[in-house]
């Protein structure tokens, strides 16, 4: 399945013979998925073309729920404005259930970076999200992953 997804976005590219001028703009809304460390459901809110709110959430009904969000702010790559160069700060909690003893909740700060593509409605993107945990206890991790987003 991770394949499938992995390899969905350039078929796409594919068929489109020309990007088209993305239909981004203030109060735009996107929905998707993300593949990779995390995966999960995005949103990302546009307060402009260059300043948006990234959140994701993921899942497992039984064991946690990770909430991550991020202010990105995006720089075009080239002269076409549908690639971007994004970054920003953002925070991230975690609630773990794992056992009666051993419950827990993991909080801390990240920063995101990545590129995008936008095509028509369609965004694709990579992004990798380093992650600093402080509370329950001190750890760095690095997250990230692809996806894919439509917009309203």
């Amino acid at each position: 399945m991770k394949k499938i997804l992995f390899v969905l976005p350039f078929v796409l590219f594919g068929l489109s013979p020309v990007f088209v001028q993305a239909q981004v703009s203030s109060g735009s809304v996107g929905i998707g998925l993300q593949v990779g460390d995390p995966s999960g459901l995005t949103l990302k809110f546009y307060n402009g073309r260059k300043a948006s709110v990234d959140i994701l959430a993921a899942w497992d009904l039984n064991d946690y729920l990770f909430v991550n969000v991020h202010a990105l702010y995006h720089k075009p790559v080239g002269g076409s404005g549908n690639v971007n160069f994004f970054y920003g700060p953002g925070a991230f909690i975690s609630f773990y259930e794992r056992g009666r003893y051993e419950d827990y909740i993991g909080a801390g700060i990240s920063g995101n970076f990545g590129l995008n593509v936008f095509f028509d409605r369609f965004e694709l993107f990579g992004q990798i999200t380093p992650r600093l945990q402080v509370l329950e206890y001190t750890d760095g991790d690095l997250g990230g992953g692809v996806g894919l987003r439509f917009y309203f």
